[in-house]
């Protein structure tokens, strides 16, 4: 029922986006934007903390417009209808987004969209989280953890590269292996969505608060 649908991915730069973004694909629904919500100051995307030129590789990757938006918490309602109703102009219908299982979330995303008469589609919705993981490694992505909670897993994980190893690593000590719950955040780099993968530097960690931070380098542009 999806196949040729068109629609705007939410892109966070991060694993769930893109599996939801893979999983959209794999059903025949067709790409038209790509939308990423931003540091209201800062060239940074909100919680993951990628810096725009990243994000403009990974997109470049995909073959896809980019629109991103600024915002702060407290504007990011507007901003992101705003986005909405600027693919809606453009005929794009439906909004692909990477939520798994917090309905708050869910609830937002679905009557948010409606506002802008773009229906969500959640490729991700109710699968176990474990679940989730495994198949983003099956399929073939290359996932990094950027960003850490302190207050929920140690910092040394920061900087390490999400594997099957590393999943079991992650359950074994109680901690959720997907992050769900605001553990951590990742970042994709390589899978099977991507003409080509994306070449980083991972720099040293960064405190902040209760955050520790691996800073996204892009390296010297290779041909795409």
């Amino acid at each position: 029922m999806m196949k040729n649908i068109p629609f705007v991915a939410s892109w966070s730069g991060g694993k769930d986006s893109a599996l939801a973004y893979y999983k959209a694909l794999s059903i025949g629904m067709i790409p038209k934007k790509v939308l990423t919500m931003f540091e209201e100051e800062a060239e940074i995307s909100k919680s993951h903390a990628i810096p725009l030129n990243v994000i403009q590789a990974q997109i470049a990757r995909l073959d896809v417009p980019l629109l991103i938006k600024p915002a702060s918490w407290s504007t990011y309602e507007t901003e992101f209808i705003d986005a909405m109703d600027a693919c809606r102009a453009q005929g794009i219908t439906h909004g692909v987004f990477g939520d798994i299982d917090l309905v708050e979330h869910l609830n937002w995303v679905q009557t948010t969209c409606a506002k802008s008469d773009i229906v969500a589609v959640h490729p991700l919705w109710n699968m176990p989280r474990r679940s989730v993981v495994e198949e983003l490694l099956e399929v073939g992505f290359e996932v990094w953890i950027i960003v850490v909670n302190t207050a929920m897993m140690p910092a040394s994980y920061v900087g390490k590269r999400l594997t099957k190893q590393l999943m079991e690593e992650l359950e074994a000590n109680g901690i959720d292996s997907c992050g769900e719950n605001g553990e951590f955040h990742t970042i994709v780099v390589d899978g099977p969505i991507f003409s080509s993968r994306v070449p980083i530097t991972i720099s040293s960690p960064i405190e902040k608060d209760n955050y520790v931070f691996a800073p996204v380098l892009l390296q010297e542009e290779t041909e795409i």
